[in-house]
C-alpha cells in the first residue's frame, strides 16, 4: 500500500517562524528609532522608567509595525501570489485566513498593551493602527496612491512613533515643539517611501498601483521625494535656531548640504542609484533627527 506524501505546508495552524517572517522583524527598525527620537526629545530621564522605553519600543515594532506587515501581506496575497510566491501567504505557510486572523489579533493586543501605557499613547497606537488598515485594506487602500499611501506610511512610522515615545516619558501630551519635529520628520520621510517605489514601478502600472514613479515618471518622482525630504529639514534647521540651538542646526544644516550632494546624483539614474542612497542619504536624515530631539531633549536648556 503507497503511503500519502503529505506537504508540510498542508497545516491547519501556521508555524511560530511562518508567523515571524509574515511580522517582518527587518521593518521594525524605522518607528523604533523614532519612538527613542520621541524618549530623548522628552528629556526625562530614563531611570525608575526604564519599563516604559522597554514597553515603548515593544509597542512600536513587534506590535503595531509588525500588525501593519501582516495587514499588507493578507490584502497583498492575490498579487503576492504571482510576483512573489514564496511569501507566507501565498506559499500556504501562512494557511487558510490565519493571515486576518494574525492581523486582527495583533490589533488588538496592540490597542490593550498601548492602554498599559497611558491615555496619550493608547490614542496615538489607535491613530496608527487605523492607517495601517487604511492603507492596505478597501475600500480605502491608500497603498494605491503615490500621495496617501506614503503619507500614512510615514506618519505611521516617524510622527506616531515619535509622539507615542515622548508621551510615554511625560505621561501627557507631548510640547509643541515635539510635535512639530515628529510631523516634519513625518512629512521628510514621505520622500524616503517614494524611494521605495522605484523598484516596482512596471509592476505598479500593470496592477493600477499608482505610485509616483509609476504616474509621474521615474526622474520627476526621485525629484519631488529630493524636494520632500529636503523643505522639512531646511524647516527644522529654523525652528532649532528659533529656539536658541544654533550647533544643533548647524549640524542638520551641514548633513542637509550632504544630503543634496548625493541627491543630485541619485536623480540621474533613481532606479539605479537608490539603494546605495538609501545607505547614505537616508542615515543622515534619521541621524539628524536624533540630533533635533537631543537639541529639545537634554540639551534643551542650552545650545
Amino acid at each position: 500500500m503507497s503511503q500519502a506524501i503529505i506537504s508540510p505546508f498542508d497545516r491547519s495552524v501556521p508555524s511560530p517562524s511562518a508567523v515571524l517572517e509574515l511580522l517582518k522583524p527587518v521593518t521594525w527598525f524605522a518607528p523604533m528609532w523614532a519612538f527613542m527620537c520621541g524618549v530623548v526629545s522628552s528629556g526625562v530621564s530614563l531611570e525608575g522608567r526604564w519599563h516604559l522605553l522597554v514597553g515603548g519600543v515593544f509597542l512600536a515594532g513587534p506590535l503595531l509595525c509588525a500588525t501593519s506587515q501582516a495587514v499588507n501581506d493578507w490584502y497583498d496575497r492575490h498579487v503576492d501570489a504571482i510576483n512573489q510566491p514564496e511569501r507566507p501567504i501565498p506559499s500556504g505557510r501562512i494557511p487558510g485566513t490565519w493571515g486576518f486572523r494574525i492581523a486582527v489579533i495583533w490589533s488588538v493586543l496592540s490597542i490593550a498593551f498601548s492602554l498599559l501605557l497611558g491615555p496619550w499613547v493608547a490614542g496615538a497606537a489607535v491613530g496608527g493602527l487605523v492607517l495601517a488598515w487604511a492603507y492596505s485594506a478597501p475600500p480605502l487602500r491608500l497603498k494605491m496612491s503615490g500621495w496617501w499611501g506614503p503619507a500614512a506610511v510615514a506618519l505611521c512610522y516617524e510622527g506616531f512613533a515619535w509622539f507615542t515615545g515622548a508621551a510615554v516619558m511625560t505621561g501627557e501630551l507631548p510640547s509643541g515643539q515635539i510635535i512639530l519635529l515628529a510631523a516634519l520628520y513625518s512629512v521628510g520621510t514621505h520622500g524616503i517611501m517614494t524611494l521605495n517605489d522605484f523598484k516596482a514601478v512596471e509592476g505598479d502600472r500593470q496592477m493600477g498601483v499608482r505610485s509616483l514613479p509609476a504616474t509621474i515618471g521615474v526622474e520627476l518622482a526621485a525629484s519631488v521625494a529630493c524636494i520632500v525630504m529636503v523643505v522639512p529639514q531646511v524647516v527644522v534647521v529654523g525652528a532649532l535656531i528659533a529656539w536658541g540651538h544654533p550647533w544643533f542646526a548647524a549640524g542638520i544644516a551641514a548633513s542637509i548640504v550632504v544630503q543634496i550632494g548625493l541627491m543630485s546624483w541619485l536623480v540621474r539614474n533613481p532606479v539605479k542609484n537608490t539603494p546605495v542612497y538609501a545607505a547614505s542619504g537616508v542615515s543622515l536624515f534619521v541621524l539628524g533627527m536624533l540630533a533635533a530631539a537631543l537639541a529639545v531633549g537634554p540639551f534643551a536648556g542650552g545650545t
